[in-house]
């Protein structure tokens, strides 16, 4: 928890100051209306007392307490406003930390629980600093001053009052240690609801065309049952507090009273005026120190679910990323688009197995290069190592002659137009959407934007749009179809004139007419781009300078369409299957 507290800002630790002052201005209010009280029974059992001091005497304990009020009224605002902009900072930082983040990172958290930590976490840091700080700072302060001030008063009240706040500590202790393992096990089981919920709207066609919808009410509702029945449990021990609280003081503010009679009974008559105010002052402070404990009962049935989720926002918050970023941030470099893959071989984090085994290939600026192979032969994975979406296991990625490692992050993306397997659109705009591909910072002209378009064989798609490119696009392109949503990714990457173009199986959802299109645009508008194209289609990539093939993460052949026709078996059998006898036969000719 007091790491979150160095996201406060500057202004924030100002107010938080002020807070504390006021809170001890408040505590130092409360402890001083006890003494007033004993005044004022003093005054009224003394003959001859004028009312006029009664009134004076009370008058100035109506102050006090209304000083108090206000006092703990200005701590309330501004503790809430401290926590929103603590709240505020904690989700922007967990923002911008997962931005950092390689896939290695995201998988490891997974993406329903860093929803989780970046929301319902943060909000329950948020609701601690709110309503928490205040009883955090006065319940301590009240209680230890309030035992100071009755201490030595009599041995029996001060056992009396010993002995209830040994009961509730005892009692606040056990609550503490059985519940907050609860409260954890809570946030993992908040990330399941999450996910199964995800899962479930992201694949609803699936869900609803296999009927699976009790299979998937079946998964929700043991999840759910799961979360209510640990919920129920801390707070059921969490309900044992307050009954305990208001025992504890029930039973002090009748032991003092008893003890009080007995002692005034057994005094001399001189005497017992004194023990009776010693009294009123002595079960006044009684009943401040257990409202301090009530008030930190407060505290802790926040405190055990707001610890837990103080840790997972650490745990993002503090993660190192396993991708560093390098130092070379120069543009003129000597050559634009050179790729050189030496002796990569790769492997996900923990697996066992090599993905990819000591591949090494050069593709030269302006070059198509062009990879196939069966399902999981490694395609996607070797074209997302240049990126750095991973870092290779052995070997290394050159790009103009420099390890991809050593550039900073930002000028090797500038470098690279990615279009990825599943095209990926955010909300907003067509326009929005292409010019994203340009960093969305400096925006391009319309003009440049249905060129892209235009190469991607998606400008008369556009124009039919009721706003053209203005027209509204959904999360995730919802309102569009896939073609549609391949054809704005890949005109995203082309607007951004790259000097790597990198096309992860982005033709998947064009017919062949579309493909060949697309395939002729950018090779008249990126003649100087180097190109990399996943596919699983020959035709995609027949015309390509030079196509890869890889079995089981090996290179098992490289060469121009015509040559591997020739001389590699896989790379024959893949295009036997896609192509007639008659083609096969004029290809290998």
């Amino acid at each position: 928890m007091i790491k979150n507290l160095k996201y406060l800002r500057k202004k924030d630790w100002i107010t938080l100051i002020f807070v504390v002052a006021l809170i001890l201005l408040q505590v130092q209010l409360d402890l001083t209306i006890p003494e007033y009280m004993s005044k004022i029974t003093m005054l009224v059992q003394t003959p001859g007392s004028k009312v006029s001091q009664i009134t004076s005497t009370g008058g100035k304990m109506l102050l006090i307490s209304l000083g108090s009020v206000a006092s703990s009224v200005i701590v309330g605002y501004l503790a809430a406003k401290l926590a929103a902009s603590l709240g505020r900072e904690l989700r922007f930082a967990i923002f911008n930390k997962v931005q950092d983040f390689s896939m290695e990172e995201i998988n490891r958290f997974s993406t329903p629980s860093l929803i989780t930590r970046s929301t319902n976490d943060i909000a329950q840091v948020q609701l601690f600093i709110a309503v928490g700080l205040q009883v955090l700072i006065k319940s301590p302060i009240l209680a230890i001053v309030a035992i100071d001030k009755i201490a030595g008063k009599s041995w029996q009240w001060s056992a009396l009052v010993g002995g209830g706040i040994i009961f509730l500590l005892v009692v606040i202790l056990l609550i503490v240690f059985i519940a907050i393992p609860k409260f954890k096990k809570v946030q993992e089981l908040t990330d399941d609801i999450n996910r199964i919920t995800r899962e479930s709207l992201t694949g609803i066609k699936v869900v609803r065309a296999y009927n699976a919808e009790d299979y998937q009410e079946e998964k929700f509702e043991k999840a759910s049952a799961n979360l209510a029945q640990n919920n129920l449990f801390a707070t059921r021990v969490l309900s044992f507090l307050q009954p305990s609280l208001n025992f504890a003081m029930s039973s002090i503010s009748l032991g003092i009273y008893w003890l009080g009679a007995i002692i005034i009974n057994n005094a001399a008559a001189e005497n017992q005026l004194t023990i009776f105010s010693d009294m009123v002052v002595f079960s006044s402070y009684a009943l401040q120190i257990i409202a301090a404990f009530m008030l930190m009962s407060i505290l802790f049935m926040l405190l055990p679910r707001a610890s837990v989720s103080a840790k997972r926002v650490n745990e993002v918050l503090y993660t190192k990323p396993t991708i560093l970023d390098g130092a070379i941030t120069d543009e003129n470099l000597e050559t634009k688009g050179k790729i050189q893959v030496k002796n990569v071989s790769f492997r996900y984090p923990e697996a066992e197995e090599y993905v990819l085994k000591d591949i090494s290939f050069t593709a030269e600026p302006g070059e198509t290069v062009a990879f196939i192979g069966s399902t999981g032969s490694g395609k996607s994975t070797l074209i997302n190592l240049i990126p750095r979406f991973y870092d290779v296991s052995e070997g290394e990625i050159l790009i103009d002659n420099v390890n991809v490692k050593d550039y900073n992050m930002e000028a090797l993306n500038n470098k690279i137009g990615y279009v990825p397997q599943r095209a990926v659109l955010f909300s907003g705009s067509i326009s929005s959407n292409v010019n994203f591909g340009n960093n969305g910072k400096d925006e391009i002209s319309n003009s440049d934007i249905y060129t892209a378009l235009e190469v991607a064989q998606g400008k008369e798609f556009v124009e039919k749009l009721p706003d053209g490119i203005d027209s509204f696009v959904a999360q995730l392109g919802t309102n569009l179809s896939g073609g549609q949503k391949q054809r704005v990714s890949i005109a995203r990457a082309v607007a951004r004139n790259p000097e790597i173009l990198i096309f992860d199986d982005s033709f998947s959802a064009l017919d062949y007419k579309t493909d060949s299109l697309v395939r002729q645009g950018l090779k008249k508008h990126t003649s100087g781009t180097t190109t990399l194209i996943v596919a699983q289609r020959v035709g995609t990539i027949m015309d390509a300078d030079k196509i890869i093939v890889l079995n089981e993460g090996k290179v098992a052949g490289i060469g121009t369409h015509k040559e591997l026709l020739k001389s590699c078996n896989i790379y024959y059998e893949i295009a036997k299957s896609q192509l007639t006898e008659e083609e096969l036969d004029i290809e290998t000719r």
